[in-house]
């Protein structure tokens, strides 16, 4: 049975494997990430940050998703002021298909929520269709879409 809980920094090591699984299955999406190793989160700080949720799926105590909730300022032309930013949604490939990133989706929406916020956004690579479908079936529209051009390569 698949429990949903937010992370401690003893779930770190697992998802920084997370991390590094996500950023080698976006490489395909995007020809501009850096060769070295990187990260895209800063996840202990995170953990320990009350105004960041970070959740997990656990699976008989095995880590099997995250995601991550926080608030950031919207742009300054848009309303609301501040809103919700997700990111980190990760499923290990066997759970897959499952639900188990709506669960998550649905827990940060109201992690959200009890703070007060009703604005969601999130980023995901264009190619990304599985991500796309998922996130479309949670309810996100597109708003803009990012364009790139490197006239070297």
């Amino acid at each position: 049975m698949i429990r949903l809980r937010e992370a401690t920094l003893e779930d770190l090591p697992t998802l920084l494997e997370f991390e590094k699984a996500l950023i080698a299955y976006e490489k395909a999406f995007t020809p501009n990430l850096k060769e070295t190793d990187f990260n895209y989160y800063a996840l202990g700080s995170y953990i320990q940050n009350p105004d960041i949720a970070v959740v997990v799926a656990e699976d008989q105590n095995q880590l099997v998703a995250s995601g991550y909730a926080l608030i950031r300022e919207n742009k300054i032309y848009k309303n609301p002021a501040q809103l919700v930013f997700l990111g980190f949604m990760y499923v290990v490939p066997e759970y897959r298909g499952s639900g188990i990133n709506k669960k998550i989706l649905d827990y940060l929406f109201k992690w959200g929520n009890d703070r007060g916020f009703s604005e969601f956004q999130l980023d995901v690579y264009a190619p990304n269709k599985s991500a796309i479908k998922a996130y479309k079936k949670a309810g996100f529209n597109f708003e803009t879409i990012t364009m790139r051009l490197n006239t070297e390569e």
